[in-house]
């Protein structure tokens, strides 16, 4: 690969209590752990080094908090496309609680009653490549894990549903970029969490 390729990081939020628990945490805006604040600090010396042209995070303060932890608060952008699924009615729910009362649900087939569509959070996602694919070096986002697996695979060319197999843990760090050319998107490093600790 040409090293004039650019690349896109990946960072999802650290861990929060709905995490831990398991519920869907769309658009409540809920902080981070104590655990979860450590392994933002923790992603912050994984990044150090690491020159990006641009950084952008969910206006959520999980994000936020993450982006601020790992040394980037002062420069990063707001970009409210990158805010986590719309879970509409399922919001705060467990996955086992949602098929208690839908047993064939699956999110990236069904999406949310009263919250976002498949096709609406895979619209979301390519807006923000439009905007990172125009930007002339690397850029780093910090969002959550369905969205930015939803943004994953639009970034290969697959539909929004491919999502689904891109398992993405807290704090970790995935990287977007090309294999010879801007032509061959691909996945160069992903849900890397050698940094995160207890």
């Amino acid at each position: 690969m040409s090293p004039q390729l650019p690349l896109v990081y990946l960072a999802r939020h650290g861990e929060t209590a709905w995490t831990v628990s398991g519920q869907h945490t769309g658009l409540t805006d809920i902080p981070l752990t104590e655990r979860g604040e450590r392994n933002a600090r923790r992603l912050g010396e994984r990044l150090r080094g690491l020159t990006f042209a641009r950084v952008f995070t969910s206006p959520l303060q999980r994000a936020r908090k993450t982006c601020e932890l790992a040394g980037f608060g002062d420069r990063a952008e707001v970009d409210a496309d990158l805010v986590e699924w719309n879970y509409g009615r399922y919001e705060g729910l467990t996955t086992a609680d949602i098929l208690k009362a839908n047993p064939n649900w699956q999110l990236f087939r069904d999406g949310c009653p009263g919250g976002e569509s498949v096709a609406q959070i895979g619209a979301r996602a390519d807006r923000v490549l439009a905007r990172v694919r125009a930007v002339p070096g690397d850029v780093l986002l910090f969002s959550s894990s369905h969205f930015l697996r939803v943004l994953a695979a639009r970034w290969c060319g697959l539909e929004p549903a491919g999502g689904r197999y891109l398992y993405l843990g807290t704090a970790t760090l995935s990287t977007l970029g090309y294999e010879h050319d801007l032509n061959e998107p691909v996945i160069r490093l992903w849900n890397d969490g050698r940094h995160v600790g207890d």
